[in-house]
């Protein structure tokens, strides 16, 4: 039943991540900031979220099991990166639908103070509605100033009202 996050239906993984929350010791989340984020890039900030996440498990790993080509070293605890590893290796799709779960939870909370936004609809992603909302109401402080989207055209934004 493990596999990567987004290969399962919403209901699916927070059956697994309500399973996971059984055992506390497998459980860690990392956050960053927009801010740092900005500062460091994505990449980075997802090495540290990592990092972060670790930081906050009680127990610590003897091998951390990367999915990607890239991270750095955290102390002196070896790991292992694995291309497409949300697909191959159970711990990192228990740790990737973790993550999406407590992700898409923030988004719907977000969504709840910043309606327009329809965070609780697109959990973060550009979407058109989305970027109307941008357009019309500018950006919030949960929004990356350097990201570069597409722009949207006239026509798409002219479809609907937000």
């Amino acid at each position: 039943m493990l596999k990567d996050s987004k290969k399962l239906s919403e209901p699916q993984r927070y059956m697994i991540r309500d399973i996971l929350l059984q055992n506390e010791a497998l459980c860690g989340i990392g956050l960053v900031t927009v801010r740092e984020i900005e500062k460091i890039n994505v990449l980075n900030a997802s090495i540290l979220a990592m990092h972060r996440a670790l930081d906050a498990l009680p127990v610590c790993s003897s091998l951390i099991l990367v999915d990607g080509n890239k991270f750095h070293p955290y102390g002196n605890t070896p790991h292992r990166c694995i291309i497409g590893g949300d697909d191959k290796e159970p711990l990192i799709s228990a740790a990737s639908i973790f993550a999406k779960v407590y992700r898409d939870e923030y988004m719907k909370e977000l969504g709840l103070y910043y309606p327009s936004y329809r965070w609780h609809q697109n959990k973060g992603y550009p979407t058109v509605q989305h970027k109307k909302a941008l357009f019309y109401y500018g950006a919030t402080t949960h929004h990356r100033k350097t990201f570069r989207c597409k722009p949207i055209t006239q026509k798409k934004l002219s479809l609907s009202p937000i």
